[in-house]
């Protein structure tokens, strides 16, 4: 019996009758080269469907309490430190995507912030990372982040560490 590929024997050895039992068991499975089948239980939809529309969800913050903005920001600054853009090896606090932060009396936090370009790839993962865990935080009752792009960002605006761990000084 004579190799076709890596591991595909050319025909009738044992792969190919369990290639044809497994075809025959699930007639749906779209390829037939392979002794892989998903399980019915798997879902793949979501891989094909459109992105979900907006849900509008607007900020419910009320008048912004400085006091409460003062004593919650170290906690959330010690979180955002934690979100990393994926193509930058540093923080998004020390990047300088995060313009401002915004409590009101019932500890609802409203952080805008922008991204280093409209057509990040990371545009939908950071914004819902930093959401999580602002809100993970005990004090806080929930949060929004709200992308700005004015100013827009540049390398200015990173920390001296952000600069020096970059390679920028």
């Amino acid at each position: 019996m004579q190799e076709t590929g890596v591991g595909r024997p050319e025909s009738g050895g044992p792969a190919s009758a369990a290639t044809a039992t497994i075809a025959e068991a699930n007639p749906a499975s779209p390829r037939t080269d392979t002794p892989f089948v998903p399980p019915e239980a798997w879902n793949i939809d979501a891989l094909t469907a459109p992105p979900p529309e907006p849900t509008g969800e607007k900020p419910e913050i009320g008048p912004v309490d400085p006091g409460v903005t003062a004593s919650l920001q170290p906690q959330i600054v010690e979180a955002l430190k934690t979100v990393y853009d994926p193509e930058i090896p540093v923080d998004i606090y020390e990047l300088g995507l995060i313009y401002e932060i915004f409590a009101d009396a019932e500890r609802r936090v409203l952080v805008k912030m922008t991204l280093t370009s409209p057509a990040c790839p990371s545009a939908q993962q950071i914004p819902s990372e930093v959401r999580y865990k602002v809100k993970a935080i005990p004090t806080v009752t929930n949060a929004w982040v709200e992308i700005v792009w004015e100013p827009p960002w540049d390398k200015d605006r990173m920390s001296e560490a952000a600069k020096l761990q970059l390679g920028f000084l």
